[in-house]
């Protein structure tokens, strides 16, 4: 059995595995109650490792049935079994191991190993859920090629995948059938899959850029076959995009992605059979909102793209996680924008790339930020950890692809392009690291800069924490000359303030781009290594360096890190005219809707101030007047000034208040929202007038972004005069044509309307859709995020005969958006919803650790909190601490937060 004990594994203590498993020949008679698999293991001790090192393999609520060597039946003294690692001692150098044992499907609530869900069964493997299917070397730099055969009743199992190709498939005596694959590709354990129900298929079959034919196929549940449409397409044009982009093909005869009800994460990369969440999967205009529709085509797209960066070149160990993490988001962003951007002309295309930008970063802050600021702080290639669970981060992700987008940025895209095809050249089939990545990218940065290298760079994988770079630009008038000063500092965080060697951290490789505009907003041009551009590239290596720019003939305004071009913090002292400025007329879109998201954080801080001082709380003009312009100028599509007109969200802005006090920062963002609802009145209307969409539903950028603008407007109009504009939304929500549209209104009437109306649309709602989980799962999240619900309201929710924290998706819903997106509920004065998390993290912990884990993280930054909330959120975390038999996710999760 697994042990609870916690035992911290360092990166530095990596030693490879003493044997290779060229191959493994896996058999499964499934049954949900018992499913008994016999392994076959070709064993080769690897050169140098002495004869008497015992094979060791890991299994996890599994019960062994027989082992036997080379057919000869080995009896229990000739193996041990302990800590969960099953070891055979004195094999010959090369030998095929024979393992029978059974694992327990429908008993398996941790949604790891093999599962069931609905009437089907489901693999989660990565990252180490294959010990829980049969005894093996589970981790990653084991790589075997695989031939599995799944035996099973043919009424209730019609279907059998695994992955690879099929091989040969055919009846069994009693109604029972099977099937046979093999994967022509070595892999780790992690990427197997299997996959066996009733499910129905949409296909298609396409040729490869080489010219073979190729069958892409999406499963799910009997009758959703409509809402798979827009996932397979999503799949053909990620397979054209990684081929025109990267030269990168699909290398096995077949594709499929299998929608599961019941799943962890977001979905998994197994080679050639991908295991989606559903939600990643299933749309149409009825029941999906745009914001399903972009997603899921990413998350196609990030899966898809894990062939190349993930399986066939894999990590090493899983420090290394952001070798392919880090790289495939960074892939499936890339992915994103071209789509978003395709068949446009070039404003408009810019337009496309920079709310793809916008997106990326306001996720990056909202999750990644905090988490570099918390107990939970680690490199995108951490030192140590307890559960790698529990390092599927922001960080390891999010912050991994901005890592992976400097060195795009610092190549350029032929650069970048030049050491992928060489990463690919040197490692294919290979277990590597994430400096075997830049060494191959170091190599074309060599070619393109002689004398330089990316020594300083490779930092970035070492240190935790948001780096801050200061800005000073001193003019001189009579010189027509400008010197720009950037300073970087990188303070030590979460483990790195217990090494006091790690105080101190020597500077950073940061890509900054900068433009600079005159006081009527005109871009200046830059010369810089010869180069005149309106945006120039300074690489800042050391702590401080110096440029200095001629013929600035006045004081200019700095358009700071465009494009957002490291995940860095700014520091400049622009006054409120200088942003207003930036905000009107900045030519890069996205250092345009930043000038914007500052003046707007800016008036929320210092309202929350006011708050708590019991003031009266002011709407400066300054950004009334800046929304204004944004919301009138003809030159912006709709989908930028969606994106441009929205407020800071909440997590944002609690980065830039010490201590944080989420009531406050809620009524003072409550407040700007109502008043520029209210001033701005008049061109909210018109927006919402003038961006109806009629005809047929389509989720394209120019649709979806109208959609956005009207929906935003809609939400200012009843936040500034609710009684005034409740018709308005009742009406939409009424007739809206696609669920977009019927969000809108409903999220509106929800948050800012009053009376019967209100009940009556939530009522509506789930009598239209409570057959459609995925749908009801928006019934409740948004009714978990309304600004009334509190504790009392989120139990009356959990309550209902829908809801269940069985299903993580259900889970995620209610639970994980009443505590990590209410900052009213959660954060109630009489510690309620403290209460309420510590409750639910203990239930989730005794079905699935994973999730519990996850939920655990809302407290992580506890203690920059205002002291009334800390000693509640400080008390709550000690419960969950204290509980006996914690699982070692959450454990490692509430220790940190508490040793900080």
């Amino acid at each position: 059995m697994r042990t609870e004990q916690a035992v911290t594994v360092a990166r530095g203590d990596y030693l490879p595995y003493p044997y290779a498993i060229p191959s493994i020949a896996l058999e499964f008679d499934l049954d949900p109650a018992r499913t008994r698999v016999l392994s076959r293991l070709s064993i080769e001790r690897q050169p140098g490792v002495p004869a008497d090192t015992p094979l060791a393999l890991k299994g996890e609520d599994l019960a062994l049935v027989s082992v036997a060597v080379d057919g000869s039946p080995i009896a229990e003294g000739g193996y041990t079994i302990s800590d969960g690692v099953l070891r055979l001692t004195g094999l010959p150098a090369a030998c095929e191991v024979e393992i029978v044992s059974d694992c327990r499907p429908a008993e398996n609530s941790t949604l790891m190993g093999l599962y069931v869900s609905g009437a089907s069964l489901f693999t989660q493997c990565e990252a180490e859920g294959f010990r829980r299917i049969t005894w093996f070397a589970d981790r990653p730099d084991v790589m075997s090629r695989y031939r599995v055969t799944l035996r099973g009743t043919r009424a209730d199992y019609p279907l059998l995948l695994s992955n690879g190709n099929l091989v040969d498939a055919g009846d069994l005596p009693d109604g029972r059938h099977q099937a046979v694959w093999e994967d022509p590709h070595p892999k780790p354990c992690y990427l197997f899959a299997l996959v066996a129900g009733n499910l129905t298929c949409r296909e298609l079959r396409t040729r490869t850029r080489s010219g073979r034919d190729v069958l892409l196929q999406v499963y799910s549940d009997p009758g959703s076959e409509s809402q798979t449409e827009w996932a397979l397409a999503s799949l053909e044009r990620s397979l054209r995009w990684d081929e025109d982009r990267f030269g990168l093909e699909l290398d096995l005869d077949r594709f499929m992605v299998v929608a599961a009800r019941d799943f962890n994460m977001g979905a998994m990369e197994n080679k050639g059979l991908n295991i989606f969440n559903a939600a990643y999967v299933l749309a149409d205009p009825d029941t999906a909102t745009d914001a399903n529709y972009l997603a899921i085509e990413a998350v196609i797209g990030h899966e898809y793209f894990h062939n190349w960066t993930g399986n066939r070149v894999t990590c090493r160990d899983w420090f290394q996680l952001s070798l392919k993490e880090g790289l495939t988001v960074f892939r499936d962003q890339e992915f994103t924008a071209d789509m978003m951007a395709r068949g446009q002309d070039a404003a408009a295309a810019a337009s496309a790339r920079a709310v793809k930008r916008i997106d990326d970063v306001a996720t990056l802050r909202a999750a990644q930020f905090p988490e570099d600021a918390g107990p939970m702080a680690h490199p995108i290639r951490p030192e140590s950890y307890q559960e790698i669970g529990n390092f599927y981060t922001a960080t390891v992700y999010e912050k991994g692809a901005e890592v992976i987008r400097m060195q795009h940025t610092l190549l350029g895209e032929a650069g970048f392009r030049a050491g992928m095809d060489e990463y690919f050249r040197r490692h294919d089939g290979q277990a590597v690291t994430c400096d075997d990545f830049v060494d191959a990218m170091e190599s074309v940065y060599r070619d393109l800069h002689p004398g330089r290298d990316l020594s300083v760079f490779r930092r970035w994988y070492q240190q935790a924490g948001t780096p801050r770079v200061s800005v000073t630009l001193d003019h001189d008038a009579a010189a027509q000359r400008c010197t720009v000063t950037l300073s970087q500092r990188n303070p030590a965080v979460g483990v790195e303030k217990q090494d006091a060697s790690a105080q101190e951290k020597p500077p950073l490789h940061i890509p900054f781009a900068l433009g600079l505009l005159d006081p009527q907003g005109r871009a200046l041009p830059l010369t810089l290594d010869g180069k005149t551009q309106e945006t120039v590239l300074l690489e800042l290596t050391t702590a401080s360096a110096q440029w200095t720019f001629e013929n600035i003939p006045a004081q200019p305004i700095p358009s700071l890190l465009r494009d957002f071009s490291a995940p860095v913090i700014v520091d400049y002292p622009w006054t409120d005219a200088a942003l207003a400025l930036l905000s009107a007329h900045d030519g890069n879109p996205f250092a345009r809707w930043e000038a914007g998201q500052e003046l707007a954080t800016r008036q929320i801080l210092a309202n929350a101030a006011r708050h708590q001082a019991g003031e009266p709380l002011a709407a400066d003009p300054t950004l009334v007047d800046a929304w204004r312009a944004t919301l009138r100028d003809p030159k912006l599509d709709a989908a930028y000034r969606a994106r441009a007109l929205m407020l800071p969200s909440e997590k944002t802005l609690a980065e830039r208040m010490q201590p944080i006090d989420p009531p406050a920062l809620a009524a003072a963002r409550d407040f700007l929202r109502a008043e520029l609802g209210r001033q701005l009145a008049q061109d909210w209307r018109a927006a919402y007038q003038d961006n109806q969409t009629e005809g047929a539903f389509s989720p394209a950028p120019g649709p979806a972004g109208r959609r956005a603008l009207k929906n935003l407007s809609l939400a200012y109009l009843m936040a500034g005069d609710a009684a005034a504009n409740q018709a308005l939304a009742e009406t939409q929500y009424r007739g809206a044509a696609n669920m977009t549209d019927r969000m809108g209104a409903l999220s509106a009437l929800v948050n800012e309307g009053s009376g019967d109306a209100v009940g009556q649309a939530i009522a509506d709602f789930h009598t239209r859709w409570q057959h459609d989980p995925l749908v009801i799962d928006k019934w409740f999240a948004l009714q978990a995020t309304a600004r009334g619900t509190d504790v009392a309201a989120a139990r009356a929710l959990m309550a209902h005969p829908a809801f269940t924290l069985r299903n993580p998706n259900r889970a995620r819903a209610l639970v994980f958006q009443f505590c990590l997106n209410n900052a009213r509920g959660l954060h109630a004065a009489d510690g309620a919803g403290y209460d309420f998390w510590a409750e639910q993290v203990l239930a989730l912990d005794a079905l699935n650790p994973e999730v519990a884990a996850r939920l655990a993280r809302a407290m992580d930054n506890w203690a920059r909190y205002a002291p009334a909330l800390r000693t509640g959120m400080q008390a709550a975390l000690g419960r969950v601490r204290a509980h006996a038999g914690l699982s070692r996710n959450v454990a490692e999760i509430v220790a940190k937060a508490l040793d900080i």
